[in-house]
């Protein structure tokens, strides 16, 4: 199932109403995927800086399997992403940034680690600029 997480600093007043379900639809168009299988979550009021700014700023993390392509597929994925959100938060254009991967257990190889916690990492080389997490089922 795909997800979104949208995460911002803008107080909850200044979300504009049915914003999750815009995002959703927006979301799965542009992944090709069917609406009725996304999740949406968005959490305004956060504390947060981008950099080093605290003006408003939102952040999205998009995640799917099988839509991680291309660095220039994923360039267009995250273009359409930023025009609907800066427009919809009515945020400058260095005021939110994103990232959409394949989730991280999908597509990742077990790897490296580190010894004094007995945990190792995964690593996903189909990104560009491999994603690390910790990964309690790599252990």
């Amino acid at each position: 199932m795909p997800y979104v997480e949208l995460d911002t600093n803008l107080p909850a007043d200044r979300i504009p109403a049915g914003l999750e379900k815009r995002l959703c639809v927006v979301t799965a168009a542009t992944l090709g995927k069917p609406a009725d299988r996304m999740n949406v979550t968005v959490r305004p009021g956060l504390s947060m800086a981008l950099g080093g700014s605290m003006e408003p700023c939102a952040q999205v993390v998009v995640s799917s399997i099988g839509v991680v392509g291309t660095a220039e597929e994923n360039r267009g994925h995250s273009a359409r992403l930023f025009e609907f959100l800066t427009k919809e938060l009515a945020l400058g254009q260095d005021r939110c940034v994103g990232v959409v991967r394949g989730p991280i257990l999908d597509c990742c190889e077990t790897g490296g680690g580190d010894p004094k916690l007995g945990k190792k990492y995964i690593s996903c080389p189909a990104q560009e600029g491999p994603i690390r997490a910790w990964c309690p089922g790599a252990l």
